[in-house]
């Protein structure tokens, strides 16, 4: 049951309705149950085995920051410092074990028989959770929030559980912080139609960028990467190009969808993109894309060794950074190639910071007719190129995967745009859908203000005129589901 599933409507309707319901929306206890066990069912539709996990998960969370603060309570610094480390530590474990242990029995057993030994297994058949990724680390940042003193532990169970469970989030983020989050649910909320509106408005463009964008996108892409010998560089340089845009109109549209669902329950949701292919260099680029993974890394892992590198000068900065982009490349799973795209992405901060300007943030201003200045375009370009490379390891399902595909586009072939073009068209590739991405690429830039491309802000014609917004809204939904591709699989589900 996803997002943009007619079975997720019919679910939300009932979710949206009872939570409402007077004597439901008067009392946060029982808005905060309904929801508690609305996102149970929702989580248990993806993975009803996984229940007991994350129900234990949240018990033995819930429990230690109520003892976490009891020692902070009674001066015991100490011991609140190491029950906050047994949090990180517990919350890292259930990573490791259920994401990692297959890999690294994997890995081990491929060791063992390369040096002249056998071993008879080669996995040990773990079953990844849905959501594993998203929900271990607010459990983590509850800890480590309490321990900072920004949050009190909640003494209220479902409340905690319904942070930890929120459905919208629950399966591929964005990542909520417990003080922003929890504060929300700790009163009632009472129908905001202004917020609702724009929950909707952004659920409608999430759903077309998923729909329109990705899921058509996805089967080229993915029938490309499946078979790369059987097509010429050009086409495989054309899917370098268009994977990007794929991701970022999947994951982004995810966000959205969930957002703005949020929205429409009175409760505002953390935002995850701000226009990221606008960003002039590879900091800016990830201080734009997937932000609250960033920025929990950031407060959490980053900040913390740049402080104990500190007097190691650009080389501390530097070592922090890698080590910070190796952990983001690992979140996302258990393979080599993740680990490799978050070293590439770690490097490619050297030359800022040598240079000196890894911290700065300079403002993006238009130049002649409204339009991006020379360089600056330049500079997303170049930008977009090195996180398309990224993206090919990021993509692949071995190191040798990765290399083959890139040595794959420095085939003469790789010139020949319109053979590339033609091979696509043959797998399906239609005008319209790139008409749908030059869309997208022109909202980026002229909605590079807004929280979300669809956004309508006051003073605009679309929000004078009700008949300009109703003909909007129509012909988006009219043309998402006239246009839509074959469904794909949210992308970030598999992390």
């Amino acid at each position: 049951m996803v997002v943009n599933s007619f079975n997720f409507l019919l679910f939300f309707v009932v979710v949206f309705v009872i939570y409402y319901i007077p004597v439901i929306r008067n009392n946060p206890k029982l808005q905060n149950t309904w929801i508690f066990l609305a996102s149970y069912f929702f989580y248990g539709f993806a993975d009803w085995k996984m229940i007991p996990l994350l129900l234990g998960a949240t018990i033995v969370f819930y429990g230690i920051g109520i003892w976490l603060k009891a020692e902070m309570d009674k001066g015991h610094a100490k011991n609140a410092s190491h029950i906050t480390t047994l949090g990180a530590v517990l919350g890292v474990g259930i990573l490791l074990y259920f994401k990692y242990l297959n890999f690294f029995a994997e890995s081990f057993a491929v060791f063992i028989n390369a040096i002249g030994l056998k071993v008879s297994w080669t996995t040990l058949n773990i079953v990844l959770p849905i959501g594993v990724s998203f929900f271990t680390f607010k459990l983590i940042s509850y800890v480590i929030e309490v321990h900072r003193e920004h949050i009190q532990p909640s003494r209220d169970f479902i409340e905690f559980g319904t942070y930890v469970a929120f459905f919208p989030t629950i399966l591929s983020g964005p990542i909520d912080r417990p003080n922003v989050f929890i504060p929300q649910i700790a009163v009632s909320r009472v129908f905001n139609y202004e917020l609702a509106v724009d929950g909707c408005r952004q659920i409608l463009w999430g759903m077309f960028t998923k729909m329109c964008i990705a899921d058509n996108l996805a089967s080229i892409t993915d029938s490309v990467w499946a078979n790369i010998d059987q097509f010429s560089s050009s086409t495989l340089l054309w899917v370098v190009i268009l994977y990007p845009i794929q991701m970022y109109a999947d994951f982004d549209g995810y966000s959205n969808m969930a957002i703005g669902v949020g929205k429409v329950l009175g409760i505002n949701i953390t935002r995850n993109f701000n226009h990221p292919f606008l960003a002039r260099n590879i900091a800016e680029y990830w201080r734009n894309w997937h932000i609250s993974l960033t920025g929990w890394l950031t407060d959490y892992v980053f900040s913390p060794l740049s402080i104990a590198f500190r007097n190691w000068g650009n080389l501390g900065i530097i070592l922090a950074i890698v080590i910070n982009f190796l952990l983001i490349g690992l979140w996302h799973g258990s393979n080599w190639t993740f680990a490799l795209f978050g070293l590439y992405h770690g490097l490619l901060y050297i030359p800022l910071i040598l240079s000196g300007s890894f911290g700065k943030k300079k403002k993006l201003k238009s130049g002649k007719y409204g339009l991006p200045q020379g360089r600056d375009v330049l500079k997303m370009l170049m930008t977009f190129i090195l996180v398309s490379l990224g993206l090919i390891i990021f993509k692949s399902s071995s190191v040798s995967d990765a290399s083959s595909y890139i040595y794959r586009l420095f085939d003469t072939t790789v010139f020949d745009l319109s053979k590339g073009y033609s091979e696509l068209f043959s797998l399906g590739i239609h005008i319209y859908v790139l008409l749908f991405v030059l869309l997208l690429i022109i909202t980026e830039w002229t909605c590079r203000k807004h929280q979300y491309n669809l956004e309508i802000t006051s003073g605009t014609i679309l929000s004078k005129s009700k008949f300009l917004r109703w003909a909007l809204y129509i012909s988006l939904l009219v043309v998402t589901f006239l246009c839509k591709g074959v469904e794909a699989k949210f992308i970030y589900f598999q992390f």
